[in-house]
């Protein structure tokens, strides 16, 4: 007989990964698809092909579980190792790599449907506005708050408030081509001209808080 015990299978075991990501992504199909009130954890448990027990195993209720799809949307174009300050490379260089992933992120079709969702519930459940506030831009927010903290001791920038130059560095990439986006009244930047409008924010972003000279 062996004496090696094998692990128990709790949930967050490896193999209940593929699950969990199959209930993720089938609640951000439904979620944008049928709105949230008229999303069930049953239907999201039949689109995942799993058990209505397995989805409630792993997200605790509705809310959760639309948290918990949203900060996957954000983690899969903007993981958190992005807000990191890594030795030997050049700020400019990491705040190209955010500027990129939060411009494909807001001008996805995934994004844009999701925030047009929420402006139609916003008026009617403050509640949800603040679950996705707090699972989606408020996490970015944050995590480039403690970048741009980290960037201020390194005195490579001058940044006195943090919070505020982050939110600068975001609404400046969003700019007025996000507001066509969401309207439908324009098609979001592609290619070359993505990449200039990145480089150009980034750019002005840095001369805006180079430290003064003496």
């Amino acid at each position: 007989m062996s004496n090696t015990l094998s692990a128990p299978n709790g949930p967050g075991r490896p193999k209940d990964l593929a699950k969990r990501q199959a209930i993720l992504d089938a609640a951000k199909i439904l979620f944008l698809s049928n709105g949230y009130a008229n999303t069930s954890m049953d239907a999201v448990a039949t689109e995942a092909g799993v058990s209505k027990l397995t989805v409630y195993s792993h997200f605790n209720d509705k809310e959760r579980l639309f948290s918990a799809a949203v900060m996957a949307k954000c983690e899969e174009q903007l993981p958190t190792l992005f807000f990191e300050l890594p030795d030997g490379v050049a700020l400019e260089t990491v705040l190209l790599n955010i500027a990129r992933g939060f411009h494909q992120l807001i001008n996805s079709d995934e994004s844009v449907n999701l925030h047009r969702l929420m402006m139609t519930l916003g008026s009617q459940d403050p509640k949800l506005s603040q679950i996705f506030f707090e699972a989606g831009p408020e996490r970015m927010l944050h995590g480039m708050e403690r970048l741009l903290s980290k960037v201020d001791q390194s005195g490579e920038l001058s940044i006195d408030k943090p919070r505020n130059a982050a939110e600068h560095f975001f609404c400046l990439l969003k700019g007025a081509g996000n507001f066509r986006v969401l309207y439908g009244c324009g098609e979001p930047l592609t290619g070359e001209a993505a990449e200039s409008h990145v480089r150009e924010v980034v750019g002005l972003f840095m001369r805006a808080y180079r430290p003064q000279a003496v």
